[in-house]
């Protein structure tokens, strides 16, 4: 008889042995997908190592069935992300789920009738093209109707249920929303949509989609791009190190031709037979990637995203896992696709925080790109006009080879940058703080002379907090140590971190006093205060409340085709978007993360302003910036105004140098909670207290930083503590924090603690 070690997905950091049914004896490999026994019910779990040796003590129980008729994960792969494991001292069963597309629906149903699947039996067949979504709009009260009807609607309105209310205020917020969505925010919607429907407040209609919307609509095949010398330079040298691989920062300015680059080489790998991972920062934002993409490779790539259901995911998988596609685009987690004889990966945009996984497993895309590329022999290229510190820090020590792109592809010169003083300038035209002189007079002449601008504000929202003026509390919400954000147009207060809402009455939620005021400037306000000073100007706006998948895709649309003369936005206008009419960008407030309690919030803020600055002057007529902030001499400020990468590195690095903060020293963070206080505090101070027992803390080669409460100190219901292990040295840092893994997995209950290795937030 045979065995198999099994990982299975629960919070252990051992692999089980099963006994190997000889049925399925001729079709389990390495990688294996299978149903096990565990307890009184039945996991998914990854085959690791077969082998003829039986355990030393106890008895095998049998693998119930075999879940996939081929090896989920290659060999390349699953080798990949054992390592991965170790590294991040991630329960490796949990891994392999997180990395690994989901057993479909139709196979979960299949499964459950036949006790799951037998060697040989397949799962279903391949993809439709089309599937059909249910629509959910709001019915706004007829226009012309009497105060007693609006009454009466106020009325239904009041008397609904929980779910019904929640419901409608995501629909009122965003005018559409898919009910697939909806069973984001409630288990089952249908019903409470159907009762809202029969109280005509809201309306539903049957829509047929593409299966997938990057490939919705039809895409010519062009030719590539003929590259500047600047460009050709970078793709010869990493068309040279195709069959030895190696790792490269490709450092360009914004619109210098990154991604031809990218192609170029993708296509060179193609014809050698190789495959290709391009990894980017938020795939929803992206569709103009896509379609260069299949502009130079047709359809037969694989897009990777969260909207695909389980059975598209595992189309996709499957496809490259059998080498019928062999470029695979998404987020962070197409890290994973099984891409067969992998000769690159790209890694765009690889500042981006988006790339660090924050809850589970906590892996940085990244740095995992870099190390799957050296175990696979494959040419990992880390792109951006911003490149990260820790990136920067590797080509001076040697382990990148940096290729730089200087000018424009269009040499369109970088457009000039103007800081305005906030403390200066006390009020714009209309009486607007936050919309100066200066930047007023840059929209009238953008707007006169038929061009189009972005303005950046880092606030969703109506007004970030509302105040009360009888009690003085900030309104805060129920289960997060956080203000509740006003959002206006759909009359909410809204936890961003926990997604409470309640109805803004206009009263405070405390003591009842009608004398609150609203604090601050949002997104859903600034859109507001330009309608008003552009009355003719047509006004959009990009944030979470008004785009999400395929709308974030209808607004950029609108902005391509000009239908849009002023777009406001969050972070998401800053990424990677080539608008070439978009001559004028302006940061509202360029300053407001410096304010973060993160060592890392300078760097942030400079990525930050380059990038948005980016955007202007993409195109044939030269663009400008208006920065507005209250620390006009602050080094990301001045050095962004100069577009100077390497000043701002240099500066920066010495800073992180003298206080021995990363890139100079590795850090893992230790995270606790628990819905009581003084258990979160007590938990944290004895994993500490084990930390400080170590000889490498006491010989002072590692440093325990806290315990202490994080900045937000409650999150969920649960109260938040943390502490940092320091060290220079990786092996002395990865011994302590083994201490304290083997504290937590002796049980810390009823907290919880997780350990964050290379953390990138400090919240």
């Amino acid at each position: 008889m045979s065995f198999a070690e099994v990982a299975v997905p629960v919070p252990v950091r051992h692999a089980f042995t099963y006994a190997v049914p000889a049925a399925l004896a001729a079709h389990l490999a390495p990688g294996s997908r299978v149903a096990v026994p565990f307890g009184p019910r039945k996991l998914p779990g990854f085959v690791i190592a077969l082998t003829d040796k039986p355990p030393a003590q106890g008895r095998t129980r049998p693998i119930a069935g075999l879940l996939d008729r081929e090896p989920v994960l290659t060999e390349e792969l699953l080798a990949f992300l054992q390592a991965a494991s170790e590294y991040y001292m991630h329960p490796l069963g949990e891994v392999l789920r997180a990395a690994a597309p989901a057993v479909p629906t139709e196979a979960m149903k299949t499964l459950r009738a036949q006790g799951f699947l037998d060697a040989g039996e397949s799962l279903p067949g391949p993809r439709i093209a089309t599937r059909s979504v249910l629509v959910v709009r709001s019915l706004p009260v007829a226009e012309g109707a009497t105060d007693n009807s609006r009454d009466a609607v106020g009325g239904v309105i009041n008397k609904l249920g929980k779910n019904q209310s929640l419901l409608l205020d995501l629909v009122r917020e965003r005018g559409e929303v898919t009910l697939d969505e909806l069973r984001r925010h409630v288990k089952n919607p249908r019903d409470a949509v159907r009762k809202l429907a029969a109280r005509n407040l809201v309306a539903t209609t049957e829509r047929e989609v593409a299966a997938d919307r990057f490939f919705a609509d039809e895409v010519a095949l062009v030719a590539a791009h003929t590259p500047n010398n600047e460009q050709r330079a970078a793709i010869d040298a990493l068309i040279a190190q195709l069959d030895k691989g190696g790792g490269f920062l490709l450092h360009g300015v914004t619109g210098s031709g990154k991604t031809e680059v990218y192609l170029r080489l993708i296509a060179e790998a193609r014809a050698r037979g190789k495959g290709s991972l391009m990894l980017v920062p938020e795939i929803a934002l992206t569709p103009q990637l896509v379609s260069r993409f299949r502009s130079r490779f047709g359809d037969s790539i694989a897009v990777l995203h969260s909207e695909l259901s389980d059975r598209e995911r595992n189309d996709a998988w499957k496809s490259l896992r059998a080498g019928r596609v062999d470029v695979a685009i998404g987020a962070r987690s197409a890290l994973f696709a099984p891409v067969q004889n992998l000769g690159v990966i790209v890694v765009d945009e690889e500042h981006d925080g988006s790339f660090k996984q924050e809850e589970g497993f906590r892996y940085q895309a990244r740095d995992m790109a870099l190390l799957r590329a050296q175990r696979a022999g494959a040419v990992c290229v880390l792109g951006s006009a911003t490149p990260s510190l820790e990136s920067f820090r590797l080509c001076e020590r040697g382990k990148l080879t940096k290729l730089e792109l200087k000018q424009r592809a269009t040499r369109q010169a970088l457009p000039p940058v103007e800081i305005v003083d906030l403390s200066r300038h006390k009020s714009g035209p209309g009486g607007q703080r936050m919309i100066t002189g200066p930047l007023y007079k840059a929209l009238e002449q953008c707007l006169a002379q038929g061009e189009q601008s972005i303005l950046f504000l880092n606030r969703r929202g109506f007004s970030p907090s509302v105040r009360c003026n009888a009690c003085s509390k900030v309104l805060e919400c129920g289960a997060c140590s956080v203000a509740l954000t006003l959002h206006k147009g759909a009359s909410v207060l809204r936890c961003h971190y926990c997604d409470f809402m309640t109805p803004h009455t206009g009263v405070c939620i405390s003591c009842g006093s009608p004398h609150v005021v609203e604090l601050g400037l949002g997104t859903e306000q600034l859109e507001q205060i330009l309608i008003r000073l552009f009355p003719s100007a047509r006004v959009g706006r990009l944030d979470r409340d008004t785009a999400s998948g395929v709308g974030v895709e209808a607004v950029l649309d609108r902005l391509r085709n000009r239908e849009i003369d002023i777009l406001v936005g969050t972070q998401m206008v800053t990424k990677g978007h080539d608008v070439p009419h978009v001559t004028v960008v302006g940061v509202i407030l360029a300053d407001q993360s410096l304010a973060f309690p993160d060592f890392r919030a300078t760097e942030r803020t400079f990525q930050l302003l380059t990038q948005v600055s980016g955007r202007a002057g993409r195109g044939e007529r030269p663009g400008r910036v208006i920065l507005q902030t209250f620390q006009p001499s602050h080094p990301a400020i001045t050095a962004a105004q100069r577009h100077d990468y390497r000043t701002f590195s240099e500066t920066e690095l010495e800073a992180r140098e003298e206080l021995g903060w990363p890139p100079y020293a590795r850090l893992i963070a230790v995270r606790v909670d628990a819905a009581d206080e003084v258990v979160a505090d007590r938990v944290a101070s004895e994993l500490a207290a084990a930390a400080r027992a170590h000889p490498a803390v006491r010989s002072d080669q590692v440093k325990v930083l806290g315990p202490a409460p994080a900045p937000i100190a409650r999150l969920r219901a649960r109260f938040r503590f943390r502490f940092m292990l320091k060290g220079d040295e990786l092996r002395s840092l990865r011994a302590v924090a083994a201490v304290v893994r083997d504290r937590i997995d002796a049980g810390v209950a009823p907290a919880r603690a997780s350990l964050d290795i290379d953390p990138v937030s400090m919240l």
